[in-house]
């Protein structure tokens, strides 16, 4: 069993790695030091490993959820190693035959999609940052959702861009990190950080994904892109599509021009408290004063129009006509 798990935590180094026996999802070695810190659970060990006890940390799998919720919002990332056969299935290919376990899902910050692990009324986005040859994009998503949204940018203006999405974790290519300018205007969302295979962000590969994905034979349905912008959109594709195991259904993706909405700088953006207040807390802000939402998506749709204000008037004049059938229809 303890072969199983090795193999397992070592495609997945990065990750503390539920696995799971019986009731329990149990964590060994470092990982259960770890999980025993952040959780307050209690921290027993079970056999040895090259003449030293292994530490040991579970938490019962009925209950699981609660304890990736605080996990995740630590910052950790998780990956569930499930059993996918019955012991009675293991018997029947071989008497001593251990139960056949896989990683399932991997949950991220960006990637989480339980209700029990999400704001309720708060989007969960998930973006990437592409630099191709000297254009700077993002792409971002909220897998609840399904909405893809690709942004060109500058590094002027990445900034700001960042805080109207205010992403839990963000994808950039590990050549980024290496440079120290383009590095340094991530300022606070530098804890947010996954830095992915520069290969994941090439343009013509993200554009193959993004048409195979919507089954389609070019993009030009949806929009005029950058290649920026589809490097970003197809690495996301890509990073949902390996930590899920699986595509949650996305809407095909939706292009935000330059200018489309106002530009609201970092700085400002927190001293107005639009959607949170200077301590971080969504009551007092001026969203909590005017949110008489009554749906999850509804207060998801109201802070994302607080936090991106349309600059064209017939975009403004256009939602205004829809408030206004809504309220006397």
């Amino acid at each position: 069993m303890m072969a199983q798990y090795l193999e397992a935590k070592a495609a997945h180094p990065d990750c503390l790695l539920f696995f799971r026996m019986g009731d329990f999802y149990e964590m060994f070695f470092d990982d259960a030091v770890k999980a025993a810190a952040a959780l307050d659970i209690a921290l027993t060990k079970r056999g040895q490993h090259q003449g030293e006890d292994i530490p040991m940390a579970g938490v019962p799998a009925h209950s699981h959820e609660a304890y990736l919720a605080r996990l995740i919002r630590q910052g950790f990332r998780v990956a569930l190693c499930d059993q996918t056969e019955s012991p009675e299935d293991a018997k029947k290919r071989s008497g001593k035959t251990l139960v056949r376990r896989e990683v399932v899902r991997i949950v991220t910050p960006g990637t989480v999609t339980e209700d029990g692990l999400l704001e309720p009324r708060a989007a969960n986005h998930l973006v990437a940052l592409a630099d191709v040859a000297g254009t700077l994009a993002i792409a971002a998503v909220d897998i609840s959702s399904g909405e893809l949204v690709t942004e060109p940018t500058a590094p002027d203006r990445l900034a700001a861009a960042l805080a109207r999405f205010d992403p839990s974790e963000i994808l950039l290519p590990e050549r980024v990190l290496q440079n120290p300018e383009l590095f340094e205007l991530l300022g606070e969302w530098k804890m947010r950080l996954t830095p992915q295979p520069s290969a994941r962000f090439d343009s013509e590969n993200g554009r193959r994904r993004l048409q195979d994905l919507f089954h389609v034979g070019t993009l030009d349905a949806f929009g005029s892109f950058e290649r920026a912008e589809v490097a970003a959109a197809g690495a996301l594709v890509d990073y949902i599509q390996l930590t899920q195991k699986a595509l949650p259904r996305l809407s095909p993706p939706r292009r935000l021009p330059r200018g489309a909405v106002m530009e609201i700088d970092v700085a400002t953006r927190r001293n107005l408290e639009l959607t949170r207040t200077l301590s971080g807390d969504r009551r007092g802000s001026l969203l909590a004063a005017i949110d008489r939402t009554v749906t999850g998506p509804g207060a998801r749709m109201l802070a994302s129009h607080l936090a991106a204000p349309l600059t064209d008037p017939e975009a403004v004049a256009g939602r205004l006509d829809a408030v206004q059938a809504l309220v006397e229809d």
